[in-house]
């Protein structure tokens, strides 16, 4: 009797011990992810990457691979990032919403397909901004990401290990804004590294923490901690981007940030998840790397649960 009660408790610890930080991105049964009113974005969206810092070359080709995963589809294999993708481009017909300029609300027609295609790439390997990134930098980190683009490139913005970004952290490890007024300023996304900074929360469910060293990990896909991680919180940017881009599309206000497609429904990749546990996911025999979503030449990825606003609940791929 003695030994089972141990067992569970022990059982409970390592869960408490697996579980990362919460922070304001936390869906409750009190509040749903829900149309404000505001645009979506919708037909292209052009990136233009900006690389800060020394991002490594595995970083690079992992983050690549993940965004040309987006808007292609291959029959032979099952799940894929694109079918994840989908999920986010339904929200252009989930409910009724009003057309700037019209008076009525009127029905969205079927959603259509939102090709994501990169249009420029840029390295700033001597950080030219120094390596500590405060919200008043961002607009100069726009202009060197877009520069010779036109106004309606999204500028996404990547940092090396060793770059802090002041508005990343804890409770969020990736940011979509814009700078300038209203429907005319540009969009940006923003994706730190984990390594150095908040990789319990950040770089969750691949990292191991020296200081809970109970604590189980997943390995990643592509083999390298901060590439997959990285993928992760671009993925979440990225359907906020489209559903919420100027902060009055889809969302939940909470405390601090508001809360949208990927951010409802935190540490959920699989079937099954309850905080501390992923829930159902694949893996590769050959790397022993966790996935739950394939690129078009076969190419692995771990990609995060979506707010699906035809049901008001999590959704997962697998």
């Amino acid at each position: 009797m003695a030994s089972s009660i141990k067992l569970v408790l022990l059982s409970a610890l390592a869960v408490l011990l697996l579980l990362p930080s919460s922070g304001d991105s936390v869906i409750t049964t009190k509040g749903y992810v829900t149309d404000h009113g505001g645009p979506l974005l919708k037909g292209d969206v052009n990136l233009a990457i900006l690389w800060y810092g020394n991002v490594g070359r595995i970083q690079q080709s992992v983050i690549l691979k993940f965004i040309g995963s987006l808007s292609k589809c291959n029959p032979n294999l099952d799940p894929q990032v694109s079918t994840w993708w989908n999920m986010v481009e339904s929200y252009q017909s989930a409910g009724k919403r009003r057309h700037e300029g019209e008076g009525d609300l009127k029905k969205d027609a079927p959603p259509t397909p939102i090709r994501v295609r990169i249009v420029n790439q840029t390295a700033d390997r001597s950080y030219s901004f120094g390596k500590t990134i405060t919200p008043h930098l961002i607009p100069d980190l726009v202009k060197k990401a877009t520069e010779g683009a036109s106004p309606s490139t999204v500028a996404v913005i990547l940092t090396a290990r060793d770059v802090s970004v002041k508005t990343l952290c804890t409770g969020k490890c990736s940011e979509h804004g814009s700078v300038g007024k209203g429907l005319s300023s540009q969009l940006y996304v923003m994706v730190g590294n984990p390594m150095d900074e908040c990789p319990q929360d950040c770089a969750w469910p691949f990292y191991k923490s020296v200081l809970r060293p109970v604590t189980f990990s997943m390995v990643p896909p592509n083999g390298d901690v901060a590439a997959d991680a990285m993928v992760i919180s671009l993925a979440q940017a990225l359907a906020g981007l489209v559903t919420n881009p100027y902060h009055n599309g889809y969302f939940l206000q909470g405390y601090r940030h508001q809360i949208e497609a990927a951010t409802a429904c935190p540490n959920m990749f699989g079937s099954g998840a309850f905080p501390g546990y992923t829930g159902k996911m694949r893996f590769d025999p050959r790397t022993g790397g966790c996935f739950n979503a394939h690129g078009p030449a076969g190419e692995k990825f771990l990609l995060p649960a979506l707010w699906d606003p035809a049901t008001s609940s999590c959704w997962t791929l697998i």
